[in-house]
């Protein structure tokens, strides 16, 4: 054999075709792997075809589009949060520095296909929760004096959510909660609305150190009044006692003398005699007992 010569190479027949099989399987699976739409928990689907909304309402689940003609667009449908704040003016023309408003809202799944096609569900806040909450908080917190909103912030939460709600439902966003989480104020007015509560609170403790000194002097009043009473009844129970005792005597003389052996204690008195100027033993000892002088 010569040594120059070159060595010929078998090539396996049809190795283009194969290859050619190959690719073509590849590109199918990726095809068919396109075609498939998974829609999670949580979402729904809506499918286009040529562009145009053919079906919102797909569950979660895998879902088949044709290729090339159909679509399918997955949209969250839980509830999403907007979190801003925004400065107003309040009635007496205090200036809310900054209000921390928190907004949750959903998309009402049978207006989904009716919100694409008007806003767009990637434009729901910068086209209709920013510029409707702007205006209605400023016309809200425009209601009430600075001191009012402080004590009525709830209320003012209510009516911005419900006017907020009533000004995005036709567009099929159902908004389900706000909440005005923070007021900020001007330093020097909240100083002044601190003094003031100190003020309140420091006269709160006056009046009630007031009625409690007036409440014991009224129950000393009470007292003396009800000793008083209670001698009255002493006084009017023997004064009764009195009219009884002097009744049985004008019936009875012999009333007295049954007093008299009732209350004796079995001893004879040391004072006795008939006579106006009775005979008092003031010594017991005999004459001739006395020492002489």
């Amino acid at each position: 054999m010569n040594v120059n010569e070159p060595i010929k190479i078998n090539k396996p027949k049809n190795l283009g075709k194969y290859i050619l099989i190959f690719v073509v399987i590849v590109l199918v699976l990726i095809v068919l792997v396109n075609c498939i739409t998974v829609i999670p928990e949580g979402f729904i689907g809506v499918k286009y075809n040529l562009g145009k909304i053919r079906n919102s309402s797909l569950q979660p689940g895998a879902h088949f589009s044709l290729p090339f003609i159909e679509a399918i667009e997955k949209v969250d449908i839980r509830e999403h949060v907007y979190e801003t704040h925004q400065p107003a003016y309040t009635k007496d023309t205090q200036t809310v520095e900054s209000i921390y408003v928190k907004v949750n809202y959903v998309y009402a799944t049978g207006q989904i296909d009716s919100l694409i096609r008007t806003v767009g569900v990637g434009n729901v806040e910068s086209t209709l929760i920013v510029p409707n909450l702007n205006s209605i908080l400023k016309n809200t917190i425009g209601k009430y004096k600075a001191e009012e909103l402080i004590q009525n912030r709830s209320i003012a939460q209510e009516l911005v959510e419900d006017e907020l709600r009533e000004a995005l439902n036709p567009y099929g966003v159902t908004i389900t909660a706000v909440n005005l989480a923070d007021i900020d104020f001007e330093d020097s007015f909240e100083q002044t609305i601190r003094d003031k509560v100190a003020a309140e609170q420091e006269a709160l403790r006056v009046r009630n150190e007031t009625a409690a000194k007036e409440e014991e002097a009224r129950q000393k009043v009470i007292g003396a009044q009800a000793e008083a009473d209670s001698k009255k009844l002493t006084a009017d129970a023997e004064a009764y006692a009195i009219s009884v005792i002097q009744a049985e005597l004008s019936k009875s003389p012999e009333y007295i003398e049954l007093q008299k052996i009732e209350k004796w204690n079995g001893e004879f008195p040391t004072v006795m005699g008939t006579t106006v100027n009775p005979f008092v033993t003031l010594n017991p000892w005999n004459s001739a007992d006395e020492p002489a002088e």
